[in-house]
């Protein structure tokens, strides 16, 4: 989804969509009239009031899950990345990394070569698997896989130390689940289905490599991962950055954490150099260490056998390809068919080679004059941000003094890196994708642990420029926009301030105010979790989300099923407090003059259409559903519903009365930077 945060390591993407039949027409200012529904008062609802005719009109293609502005983005950017890829191996003068290019994306689109191979680029894992014979030897090899594209109860890491921002430090997290934990946990009959689904896809994966009892190893490892998902902790424990930040050294490791034996573990890791480990779950680590030891060899063997077909399934035959698709595509996302060949083959060049397709990307589609744009008006935001620090009545003056230092420490990162990323040690074979695939994996984990020990990089990006996203990184303190996000109908130098500033500028605003969301507020100017607000500042803004939570508690986008605020406080917070500096942002752009009415519509209602249009979503209720259990981000079309029904001059534009939908009294609205 659009605008998420590395908080400290998750990053999202855009799923891609596409339609025919609904193509909206953003006009000479920006707003798609075609697509307003003048049916529904806006008053009631203002997504569908924007959205309404739109969605009304497009069928979410068979290969998706929804469809929507996004998705148009990524489909259009799909496009252009093929073109890109295919020329790249049509280029005598390209150099390597064209090569390399070239040679991962015929590796995935020659399928007669993945056909031939059938499961042998898998013969020595599964040997390897088959060997095992206590669980004592499962734990090793889970920490030799660390390096490979299987899953594990357990995946090491390395990434900014949260206290040290200067430093890198070793980590090691729960995982190892193939679905979201309310999945193996929930009552409801959705969830039900999905474990059948999930018990049935582990039966054809063992089937079509040959295995014996198929169906008895299915529910061995079903009842298995379950065990797992009870010990784990919930997505919302999971966003405690305090209660996940627990430093250790190789000492206190072996005294607090029995059972493992950490040297060996840290070595088969790649991390023996390790001094410190962080460990974000240690309660689900000491339940792991005497549930391994307690299950049958003969489990751990089952386990590792379909985590193992699980990873290499969409880069094995089409029965493989297939089988991964009817559970991860059609029962969890509801989507009818997979996506086309070549659109995969470009997802694996922009997962295995991403900056170097970047440059390609860069080099054609982003051009200076829109990076300088683009700069422009992420400043007039971060200095709408400043001047409503001073306007805060909940914050002290000692607390707004460090609020200022922290934004006056912001990086920006617009379009693209100043320094990419090298390939040069990566070797890929135009014939051999499961290889290219393990490859991949083992070439980006050691970079990821080649870190330890050396400076922090801080102009590295977690995003490729071809990205259609953007995110905040509290360790860096920085706000990243990829050059994809940067295109029309989100931003256009041709549109009207209004519509600009409603939607790509609310998108700025929510990055800027994830440094100072209910996790990022934690971090200080220099990246480091640091408490710099007054007791009774932060408990003040405690008080005020925990309205926020209740809000979008009420929220039900799937029958039987709502948004669970508490995962997704920091996104609505950082929603609530972009769309609120983007309105002030807007209205200093305007220098006290009035903005034109178009179109029937004042410049107030055309930036509050721009904002609901720039969230345009139509998706399958498998999807949302998915979405709702595991994701931060409040599913699309209740995104603005939630921000405008807190903002006064949303109320203003349109006549707002009690007893319209989107009515909230004074007393239960959010503010946090108004």
């Amino acid at each position: 989804m659009k605008m998420s945060r590395l908080l400290p390591l998750a990053a999202s993407l855009c799923a891609a969509g596409a339609w025919a039949d609904a193509a909206p027409d953003y006009g000479r200012y920006g707003i798609d009239l075609n697509g307003i529904d003048p049916a529904v008062r806006v008053q009631d609802n203002l997504s569908l009031h924007a959205n309404g005719r739109w969605i009304q009109n497009t069928v979410i293609p068979a290969e998706r899950s929804s469809a929507g502005v996004a998705e148009t983005l990524v489909d259009r950017n799909l496009e252009r990345l093929r073109q890109l890829i295919e020329q790249a191996g049509q280029r005598t003068d390209g150099g390597a990394e064209a090569g390399q290019i070239s040679a991962l994306y015929r590796s995935f689109m020659d399928e007669d070569a993945i056909a031939r191979r059938g499961l042998e680029p898998l013969r020595e894992s599964l040997r390897a698997v088959a060997g095992l014979g206590s669980a004592a030897e499962a734990v090793r090899y889970m920490g030799r896989l660390q390096d490979q594209p299987v899953d594990t109860p357990f995946r090491f890491y390395v990434s900014q130390d949260s206290k040290n921002s200067a430093a890198y430090l070793a980590g090691v997290g729960q995982s190892g689940l193939a679905m979201d934990q309310d999945y193996y946990l929930g009552k409801s009959a959705d969830f039900a289905a999905a474990r059948q689904a999930y018990q049935a896809y582990l039966e054809r994966l063992f089937t079509l490599a040959e295995l014996d009892q198929p169906q008895s190893r299915a529910r061995d490892v079903l009842a298995f991962e379950t065990r797992l998902a009870k010990i784990q902790w919930t997505n919302v424990e999971n966003r405690d950055i305090q209660k996940t930040y627990n430093k250790l050294s190789r000492a206190e490791l072996a005294r607090r954490q029995p059972g493992y034996d950490w040297p060996a573990l840290l070595s088969d890791a790649g991390l023996g150099a390790a001094e410190h480990l962080n460990l974000d779950q240690p309660s689900y680590l000491l339940k792991l260490a005497p549930l391994l030891r307690a299950t049958p060899a003969a489990t751990l063997r089952n386990y590792l056998l379909a985590r193992t077909l699980d990873a290499y399934a969409p880069s094995l035959t089409p029965a493989f390809v297939d089988a991964h698709f009817d559970f991860y595509g059609k029962t969890l996302e509801g989507r009818k068919q997979n996506r086309p060949r070549w659109k995969r083959g470009v997802g694996m060049v922009e997962n295995g080679l991403g900056e170097a397709l970047g440059k390609l990307y860069v080099a054609r589609y982003f051009t200076p004059e829109a990076k300088r744009q683009a700069d422009e008006l992420v400043r007039n935001l971060l200095q709408a941000y400043d001047q409503s620090i001073d306007t805060l009545d909940w914050m002290s003056a000692a607390t707004k003094r460090q609020a200022h230092i922290k934004l006056s420490k912001y990086t920006l990162k617009i379009g693209y890196p100043d320094k990419w990323r090298d390939y040069s040690g990566l070797q890929l074979s135009p014939d051999d994708l499961a290889g290219n695939v393990r490859r991949i994996a083992v070439f980006n984990y050691r970079y990821m642990s080649g870190k330890l020990g050396q400076p922090v990089d801080r102009k590295e990006w977690s995003m490729t420029p071809q990205t259609v996203n953007a995110y905040y990184n509290p360790a860096n303190n920085e706000i990243v926009f990829p050059a994809a996000i940067l295109q029309a109908p989100y931003f256009d130098p041709g549109f009207d301030p209004a519509v600009n500033y409603g939607s790509i500028g609310a998108t700025i605003g929510h990055e800027i105010s994830h440094g100072f969301d209910d996790q990022g507020s934690q971090f200080d100017g220099d990246g480091n979790m640091r408490n710099w607000w007054t007791a009774s500042d932060k408990a003040r803004f405690k008080a005020a989300t925990r309205k926020l939570v209740k809000q979008y508690d009420r929220y039900q986008p799937v029958p039987g099923h709502h948004v669970n605020g508490e995962l997704t406080l920091g996104e609505n917070i950082a929603d609530n407090a972009g769309l609120e500096v983007a309105y002030k942002a807007y209205r200093l752009a305007l220098a006290g003059k009035d903005a034109p009415v178009l179109d029937g519509m004042s410049g107030d209602q055309r930036f509050f259409i721009a904002f609901a249009q720039s969230w345009r979503s139509k998706s399958r209720d498998e999807a949302t559903l998915k979405q709702l259990v595991s994701d931060p981000h409040t599913p699309d079309l209740w995104r603005p519903i939630g921000t405008a029904s807190n903002m006064e001059p949303f109320y203003q534009a349109f006549g707002v009365k009690p007893g319209d939908k989107m009515y909230l009294s004074p007393k239960q609205r959010f503010h946090l930077w108004w």
